[in-house]
C-alpha cells in the first residue's frame, strides 16, 4: 500500500468514526429534557451530515487499497497481520450495506435492525482497524529476518 493510500485512509476513517460516534452520542445517549425538542443536541444534523459526507471518499478510498493492499493480502496464508485484516474487511462490508441500506429504509423494525447492524459492525471495525494499524507498526519495527521467519 502506498503511504499518500494509507494517509487518506486512515484520515477519511477517523472523520467517519468522529463523526459518527458523536452523532451516536447525541441521538441515543443525551436526553433533552424539552418534551417539543425534535433532537437531543443541537449539533446532531450537523454530525450526522459530516458522517453521511465523509462516507463516500472512505469508500473511494477503501476501492483503491482494495485493488492495491487488500486482494494480494487475502491470497497469502502466512501473514502475521491477516486476522485482524479480515475482521476489518468483512465489518467495513457490513458497515457500509448497513448505512446504504439506513438511507432508503422505510419499515421501523428494518430500519431498527440496520441501525443496530451499522453501529455494531462501525464500532467493532473501528476497533479492529486501530488494532491492524498498531499491529503493523509493530512488524514494521521488527527486524527484516525476523518477518521473514513469521512469513
Amino acid at each position: 500500500m502506498k503511504r499518500w493510500e494509507r494517509w487518506w485512509f486512515n484520515l477519511a476513517a477517523l472523520a467517519v468514526a468522529m463523526s459518527g460516534f458523536a452523532y451516536f452520542w447525541m441521538k441515543y445517549l443525551i436526553q433533552n429534557d424539552d418534551p417539543f425538542a425534535v433532537l437531543n443536541h443541537p449539533w446532531e444534523s450537523a454530525m450526522l451530515n459530516a458522517h453521511v459526507l465523509a462516507s463516500p471518499p472512505l469508500i473511494l478510498i477503501f476501492g483503491i487499497i482494495l485493488n492495491s493492499h487488500i486482494i494480494r493480502k487475502l491470497g497469502a496464508s502466512k501473514i502475521p497481520n491477516r486476522k485482524s485484516g479480515l475482521v476489518s474487511f468483512g465489518t467495513f462490508a457490513a458497515m457500509v450495506g448497513s448505512g446504504y441500506l439506513l438511507q432508503v429504509a422505510m419499515n421501523e423494525r428494518w430500519m431498527q435492525a440496520l441501525v443496530v447492524l451499522h453501529v455494531g459492525s462501525g464500532a467493532v471495525f473501528s476497533v479492529t482497524y486501530v488494532a491492524h494499524l498498531v499491529i503493523s507498526a509493530r512488524l514494521a519495527r521488527r527486524p527484516a529476518r525476523v518477518i521473514r521467519e513469521v512469513a
